[in-house]
């Protein structure tokens, strides 16, 4: 029976641990950028630089 508390209380713990730091990021803000992730992927990627080609 001692065990299902400590499970319990370990649980909880956890529980508050990743409420928190989902709360510190939202205060943080940042998932406040709406409008960029739909358009970066309109955007082609830079192409590799002559140097990195040169090298392999």
């Amino acid at each position: 029976m001692s065990v299902i508390i400590i499970l319990i209380i370990v649980s909880v713990s956890i529980a508050a641990f990743f409420l928190a730091a989902f709360c510190w990021s939202v205060k943080d803000k940042q998932y406040d950028d709406e409008f960029s992730p739909p358009l970066r992927i309109l955007f082609d990627d830079k192409p590799a630089s002559d140097k990195e080609s040169d090298k392999q």
